[in-house]
């Protein structure tokens, strides 16, 4: 099935401050070498059928390229996104105004909600993901705005500060891929009791942000590094399509967070 992205070129992508585990401004940052592997990212789609939009980065704006964040698409609606900490805090109305400019029905966030990092749309139900970054509020917000089931997910790593780097929306058979310990008890049990099929990511995998992976129902483009959740899939029926983005990962980013999907 062919998909609807949005993205970011990381024109002006740096590590200038910290606001997840994986930010070390002491690290340097190769911003020629980032361009070239989102550049990659996005023509992988391309050859996998996809379309690819883009977004205008802004100047002082280093975490615009992780556009998953920066809104929620279900049925040609936008929620916008209203982000944590005060770095990010104006990519928010740079998301919306793409999406109004572009004919969209979009309505504000009203509480901290950071987008496709923490709402994860499966085929019955909304996932989202609280403890780091969205509120609960957000996961209301949500239900009302898109008339679909959300179930709430606790996140207690913070390496896991958003939903989509613990946990993978796959289709198909297993349905989802994620990662246990990521994930308070009560919401493993939730987790096990929906998708009883789901792949079970091994701990090696989840550290080099395997689980932040793009799933067309067959196809999953994922990080390179992530060879034995690879595997998994492989064994499971599905194509693993690896792509390198080592250099924003130093950001916390991996490629469902530079992939924001466009549900018309």
């Amino acid at each position: 099935m062919t998909r609807r992205y949005l993205m970011c070129r990381p024109t002006y992508f740096a590590v200038d401050y910290v606001i997840n585990p994986w930010m070390d401004p002491s690290t340097p940052v190769d911003v020629d070498r980032a361009i070239a592997q989102w550049t990659t990212l996005a023509d992988t789609y391309r050859r996998l059928g996809h379309t690819v939009e883009l977004i205008e980065p802004i100047p002082g704006l280093p975490d615009m390229v992780f556009a998953a964040n920066g809104a929620t698409v279900i049925d040609g609606t936008v929620l916008g996104s209203q982000f944590r900490y005060p770095e990010r805090t104006e990519e928010g109305p740079a998301y919306l105004n793409w999406f109004a400019r572009n004919g969209f029905v979009t309505q504000e966030a009203k509480s901290t909600n950071e987008g496709e990092g923490d709402l994860l749309l499966t085929e019955r139900y909304l996932l989202a993901g609280t403890g780091f970054r969205t509120d609960l509020d957000a996961h209301s917000q949500a239900q009302e705005l898109f008339g679909r089931p959300v179930i709430t997910l606790q996140l207690v790593d913070p390496r896991f500060y958003h939903l989509d780097t613990a946990l993978t929306v796959l289709g198909g058979p297993a349905g989802v891929a994620y990662l246990p310990q990521a994930f308070s008890a009560g919401s493993r049990k939730v987790l096990r009791q929906l998708f009883p099929d789901a792949i079970i990511a091994r701990e090696e995998d989840a550290a080099v942000l395997g689980l932040n992976a793009v799933s067309d129902g067959h196809r999953v483009v994922l990080p390179v590094q992530a060879r034995g959740l690879a595997a998994q899939l492989t064994e499971r029926g599905y194509q693993p399509v690896g792509v390198d983005l080592s250099e924003l990962r130093k950001a916390g980013g991996g490629p469902k967070c530079c992939t924001l999907e466009v549900r018309d």
